[in-house]
């Protein structure tokens, strides 16, 4: 792969991977509410090491004393109050509240490349099944088709009722 591309074949189901120059930088994933983060910490690293500051339009991590590791735009904008991050496990999570509900992130962050196309179509799909979930709690939707191009899950008849 070339520098700063993406690709949907992350060490978790949903997870998108960033990589530059074949090392891992971090995977993200998306819901309709929110955009997570998630990065391997150097082994040893504690929470009290690591300095995060969520902004609605920025995140900036690294360790404490040192330059940043990221230090980048959010692709939408966010809540800031109601986002946060923990580490368990040795892994940093960054979950970050979206200020518009169902809207389509092609990256975590700008600058860091987009996902193409097809992805973002896959992506569209995973949010419109979990709209459709949200609203009629009690229908499976897992093996739901969508024919031809999916709708935006934002605008999708009529749109979110919120946000």
């Amino acid at each position: 792969m070339k520098a700063g591309s993406l690709t949907a074949k992350g060490s978790e189901k949903g997870r998108y991977e960033f990589r530059h120059k074949g090392e891992l930088v971090y995977e993200w994933e998306q819901t309709l509410e929110e955009v997570n983060l998630y990065v391997r910490p150097p082994e040893g690293v504690t929470s009290d090491m690591i300095e995060c500051r969520i902004s609605p339009s920025r995140v900036t991590l690294g360790l404490c004393g040192n330059p940043p590791f990221l230090d980048e735009k959010t692709f939408g904008p966010v809540v800031a109050d109601e986002s946060y991050w923990t580490l368990a496990d040795g892994e940093l999570t960054i979950f970050l509240q979206k200020v518009r509900k169902a809207e389509t992130w092609e990256a975590a962050l700008v600058g860091r490349g987009t996902v193409d196309p097809f992805t973002k179509q896959e992506i569209q799909k995973e949010m419109m099944l979990e709209r459709f979930q949200e609203e009629n709690p009690g229908f499976d939707f897992r093996g739901a088709e969508f024919n031809g191009a999916v709708p935006d899950p934002r605008e999708f008849m009529d749109g979110v009722k919120y946000r």
